[in-house]
């Protein structure tokens, strides 16, 4: 046996060589441009930033003023979700607003059948995954609405119409966000 059999053959570079893989020394204006490129990038990250910051605040600000607490984890994530990635089908309105509705009405029905513990929060969570992938409305936060829920077996008098007033202000919030900053991906692509 010679070591020819056992080792895989090195490519030597020379002559024969391709050169599709020798790199190429970049230019000045391919540098320059890639500066560019990365400052609007930091823009970018930063008009998200101050977006997300903005209508999280805003929802604070209006449970502080009804004394009601508004801002929930799942709705901090939604924000996350429309302010990263505008376009996506899951960032839009209908899809905020409606999934979060069905997730809260799946924490309730697991309240109906069972009692509140962990368990009964991953079904109504399963559940809500469900109910807005039938109803084309995906959502992945709307399914820790149904985890709120169960978990904190908040009236559903008072909840849900808050839930409902939280997710038009997400919306709006990144609408307007959507607005301000030029060459920012229109939000929404499409409404209902």
């Amino acid at each position: 046996m010679t070591t020819d059999s056992v080792l895989p053959r090195r490519r030597v570079p020379g002559p024969e060589a391709p050169h599709d893989d020798v790199p190429l020394p970049k230019s000045r204006e391919h540098r320059r441009e890639h500066r560019r490129s990365a400052w609007r990038g930091a823009a970018a990250g930063l008009h998200g930033v101050g977006a997300v910051t903005a209508v999280l605040l805003a929802l604070a600000a209006i449970g502080a003023v009804i004394s009601e607490p508004v801002l929930i984890p799942s709705l901090a994530a939604s924000a996350g979700v429309l302010h990263s990635a505008p376009t996506l089908p899951m960032a839009q309105p209908r899809s905020v607003v409606v999934a979060h509705l069905l997730g809260a009405a799946a924490g309730y029905a697991a309240l109906a059948l069972w009692q509140s513990n962990p368990w009964s929060a991953a079904l109504a969570g399963g559940l809500t995954f469900a109910a807005t992938t039938l109803a084309r409305t995906p959502h992945s936060p709307a399914c820790a609405t149904a985890v709120v829920v169960v978990l904190q077996t908040p009236v559903p008098g008072r909840f849900v119409p808050l839930l409902l007033g939280a997710t038009v202000v997400l919306v709006i919030g990144g609408f307007a966000a959507s607005r301000v900053r030029r060459g920012a991906a229109r939000y929404p692509v499409r409404w209902w």
